[in-house]
């Protein structure tokens, strides 16, 4: 029985932002360390609220270069595309047979899909069906525990769901994986917004240090602190939040706000200083990988070869307990 498998992974929609680092990734370099990790490429899960796929493979190579300089090592953390592992669609099919629509429906993530800020008029099964796409990623590789974002928790409890209907059905092959949450709260964006991609109000590792000065300068600060001496309150403010996670001396930050000895601006431009000198090494990292295409090739494809071969063993398994797909 295995003891403990972390199995997570991201849409290749774009580079990674703050929020991606605070939410997912900052665990998986803890994890990788004393665990058995796979972290997945979504590609078909990209395709799921969008017409147009002309990126996504440029994005993948993207994705893996941001993934490889943070640290997630592939010597230590199996990294894979989903769909080089067809296995995935097909333990999608055999959940979704017993998994009803209105229970997907319930989704939160769904309902803010089709009715929220970016609302998508024509959805698709696919993005109904997408968190049993996501149980199947999951169960084919046995994973124990699961580090999302807090807007995925939800799919998660849905995962325990399927996998207890499977197992209660046919035979007990997965284990029912436990959601592990981020320590810190969800960053906001420039404009106030939570921070996305698709609001083009993200902060970058990768961004260059004019790049950081010219976005902190666009941040939203306490609205009560309107002249540099007044004093401030850090418990409201963008700004500060993202001192307290990156910025060693965030105590003094935090003491000169509450105190009006520190203005908003000079503070942002403090903050742009401490992203750029903390990602430093994070930059020169991407460049190596920028230029050396092959070597992200060899990890992408080394890792899917090793996953499939896992996903082939657990479908197997599936097959003989439902007596389908086997004579």
């Amino acid at each position: 029985m295995i003891e403990k498998r972390i199995m997570s992974g991201m849409r290749p929609t774009g580079k990674l932002h703050l929020g991606h680092l605070v939410g997912v990734t900052d665990n998986w370099l803890k994890f990788q360390e004393e665990n058995e990790c796979f972290f997945e490429i979504a590609d078909w899960h990209a395709m799921t609220d969008r017409s147009d796929y002309s990126a996504i493979k440029r994005n993948i190579f993207e994705l893996t270069k941001d993934w490889l300089a943070l640290g997630i090592d592939p010597n230590k953390s199996t990294i894979f595309i989903q769909s080089f592992v067809p296995e995935h669609a097909v333990l999608y099919t055999i959940f979704s047979m017993m998994t009803s629509v209105s229970r997907l429906q319930r989704s939160p993530v769904y309902k803010d899909r089709i009715a929220g800020e970016s609302t998508i008029k024509n959805p698709t099964i696919g993005l109904l069906g997408y968190p049993i796409l996501q149980a199947a990623d999951i169960a084919l590789y046995k994973g124990t525990h699961v580090p999302v974002g807090k807007d995925q928790a939800p799919h998660i409890e849905l995962t325990r769901e399927v996998i207890r209907r499977f197992n209660g059905l046919y035979k007990e092959i997965f284990p029912e994986p436990q959601t592990i949450l981020t320590e810190n709260p969800r960053l906001i964006g420039i404009d106030g917004r939570k921070m996305s991609k698709s609001y083009g109000n993200f902060i970058s590792p990768g961004d260059s240090i004019e790049t950081l000065e010219g976005k902190t300068r666009e941040m939203i600060t306490d609205p009560n602190k309107v002249r540099k001496n007044d004093p401030g309150n850090p418990e409201i403010c963008n700004v500060y939040s993202i001192h307290a996670i990156y910025n060693p001396n965030r105590s003094i930050v935090y003491n000169e706000c509450v105190s009006g000895e520190r203005g908003c601006v000079d503070c942002k431009a403090h903050l742009a200083k401490v992203l750029g000198d903390y990602f430093k090494s994070f930059r020169e990292k991407r460049e190596f990988y920028d230029n050396h295409h092959e070597t992200v090739r060899e990890v992408l494809f080394d890792g899917s070869n090793k996953a499939r071969r896992i996903a082939i063993s657990t479908l197997d398994e599936v097959r003989d307990a439902i007596g389908i797909g086997t004579l």
